[in-house]
């Protein structure tokens, strides 16, 4: 019987292990230790981000930044449906209306054409989401934000390495939400980063993030005690995930060239299918490197993805969807922003599937993957066709 061949696998790159130990004899296991400041240092040093804190999670990241957007009962705030839950939580948490607007055809990200018909003078932010870590159009959103006054949340939950015209994802916007959830190119279990990119929240990031007080400013010695200032909550991972963290953002070069490889193999592998309009692989716009996060196919329909997905389980891999579009959800329904019509988001949804892309993901497993996927599309009933994108 083959072995199995998972959809992700999580891995060790190098001091991960070394590094947690060390900081258990170090002594300080709890938030914003040694690891932490490491890490935030490496992230403001590699990625030109002017102010980094590490978090538990990217969830934890954009609900710190809905707190900083001050949304709230009455607002708006602009995202895609296309896009995992957290980043309409954040902003439903704290009371405020979601306006889900339509993807791109080519990259599946927030179609930058779309947003400023959905601005409304109740309208706060617009919430970019990275997907695949392949940037959306950050100039233009940019633009209109400027134009209307909104704050740019950028969700680059899997755009952390990934550029858009040099910049690196997450330090384009206002704010930047990162994830290192087992299933990201850098992990750590669980675990995010927000990054403040505009000076005059930095203060406020600070108090959010120390539960509400000024203890920040206590540790700089500015005052002699810390209390209670604002709203916050304990978003600080512990010592043992940024160190193990530290250990992954020193292998980054590494890790990166080999997701590069894993998805340059596939898409040369199903090029010829492509050319033929049997799938769809990703596309990268000029201006953009993506980070190989996630390596998809668009099929022609959706009875052809829940096909592929099947074939793939018989012989022990592991492929999956995502997302269901969130306009469409239970949830949605009841916040009152369900229902419409996003058709792009409604049929590539329908239509993607996922392979295996993992750091140590063997030649031999990727052949086996591209073998399987070849076989199942020849076993197809009929020779339909991806149809053409508007």
């Amino acid at each position: 019987m083959l072995d199995q061949i998972p959809f992700n696998r999580p891995f060790i790159a190098g001091k991960e292990l070394f590094y947690m130990a060390n900081a258990v004899v170090e002594g300080h296991l709890a938030g914003r230790g040694a690891y932490a400041r490491r890490c935030e240092a490496w992230l403001r040093e590699n990625f030109a981000a002017p102010h980094a804190m590490l978090t538990h999670t990217c969830t934890a990241a954009l609900e710190m930044a809905a707190l900083l957007a001050d949304v709230g009962a009455g607002d708006e705030v602009i995202l895609p449906s296309f896009t995992f839950v957290s980043t309409a939580n954040a902003f439903a948490l704290r009371g405020a209306s979601l306006r889900f607007v339509d993807i791109r055809p080519d990259t599946l990200n927030l179609d930058e054409r779309l947003v400023e018909r959905a601005i409304t003078p109740r309208t706060r932010a617009i919430v970019p989401v990275h997907y695949a870590g392949v940037a959306c159009a950050m100039d233009e959103l940019v633009a209109i934000a400027a134009a209307h006054r909104l704050l740019v949340i950028e969700d680059a939950a899997q755009g952390v390495g990934a550029t858009y015209r040099g910049r690196h994802l997450g330090t384009l916007g206002h704010l930047g939400c990162y994830s290192f959830h087992e299933t990201k190119n850098l992990i750590s279990g669980e675990g995010g980063a927000l990054l403040v990119n505009d000076p005059a929240l930095v203060e406020r990031a600070e108090i959010v993030y120390e539960k509400g007080t000024n203890r920040t400013r206590f540790l700089a010695g500015e005052t002699d005690r810390y209390v209670w200032v604002g709203l916050g909550s304990s978003y600080a991972p512990s010592e043992l995930v940024a160190a193990f963290l530290y250990a992954q953002l020193e292998a980054v070069d590494q890790i990166t060239r080999e997701r590069r490889a894993i998805h340059d193999c596939y898409r040369q592998a199903f090029a010829p299918y492509a050319a033929r309009g049997l799938v769809r692989v990703p596309e990268t716009p000029a201006g953009c490197q993506h980070n190989a996060h996630m390596f998809y196919l668009i099929l022609p329909t959706a009875a052809a993805r829940d096909r592929l997905i099947a074939s793939l389980r018989e012989v022990g891999i592991q492929a999956v969807f995502h997302f269901v579009p969130l306009h469409t959800s239970p949830m949605a329904a009841r916040l009152g922003c369900g229902g419409g019509s996003l058709p792009v988001t409604e049929d590539l949804s329908a239509r993607l599937v996922r392979l295996p892309c993992y750091y140590g993901m063997t030649p031999r497993e990727q052949d086996r993957v591209i073998a399987a996927v070849m076989a199942a599309l020849a076993a197809a009933p009929c020779r339909e066709r991806v149809p053409a994108e508007a």
